[in-house]
């Protein structure tokens, strides 16, 4: 049994790395962002207030979400509906960091989250007991602090802006990294004030991609979990 944790910043590729890091291992992958999203989603779909922190809470608390742990296509579930496409929408990650910031929702699904990784540790868990890779923003201080690897993935601010952009406009001129920018740093800025992924703590692997492509970034993140579990 293994534990990854993975943090970092808005673009700095740590969903598409940490999918690839457990399907190259045979793990299972928890997009825990993806829940904070879900959870946006579902406030938003039940009209709640997101200003009324303790109605937000619970919503949270009741919310029926199901995430599906495979790399290769992880699923996200509300209430029995695939919503994998709508929490990508540009009014969930407008209204998400509301919902993010909530500290009481943040120790519900801190609790959903550990719930899962340590169900992982289960043979009839997705990978057979063989592990997880958890990643989003304070997994490696809070949700995993005990994890076997704890990696914090970043990059440059002009990086992180331009994958972004390609991500969501499918393309990186100046006007489409521009209208990506808001979105980008107003979340991390907003996440900021109550996680910490901009600097590791201690124990903690930075691996910075700003000058790697996605191949030699898999491999960095690789070869740390590689020191640690060898």
């Amino acid at each position: 049994m293994v534990v990854i944790a993975v943090d970092g910043p808005s673009g700095s590729g740590k969903s598409s790395v940490s999918k690839a890091v457990a399907a190259r291992l045979g793990l299972a992958y928890l997009d825990t962002g993806a829940m904070y999203r879900a959870a946006t989603l579902w406030c938003v779909g039940r009209g709640t207030d997101l200003s009324d922190q303790a109605a937000v809470a619970h919503a949270v608390r009741v919310m029926p979400l199901e995430m599906g742990l495979d790399p290769s296509g992880p699923t996200v579930h509300l209430d029995g509906r695939d919503v994998a496409e709508a929490i990508r929408t540009t009014e969930v990650s407008t209204a998400v960091s509301a919902v993010a910031t909530n500290l009481d929702v943040r120790a519900e699904l801190r609790r959903r989250q550990r719930q899962v990784i340590e169900a992982e540790q289960a043979p009839e868990g997705f990978a057979a007991g063989r592990g997880i890779v958890a990643e989003g923003r304070d997994i490696t201080t809070v949700v995993a602090p005990d994890a076997d690897a704890r990696v914090l993935l970043t990059a440059s601010e002009e990086a992180r802006l331009r994958r972004r952009s390609l991500e969501v406009h499918g393309a990186a001129d100046d006007s489409a990294v521009e209208a990506t920018r808001d979105q980008v740093l107003r979340r991390d800025r907003d996440d900021a004030t109550v996680s910490q992924f901009h600097v590791a703590a201690d124990g903690v692997v930075t691996v910075d991609s700003s000058e790697l492509d996605f191949d030699q970034t898999v491999d960095a993140v690789l070869a740390v979990v590689g020191q640690v579990t060898a």
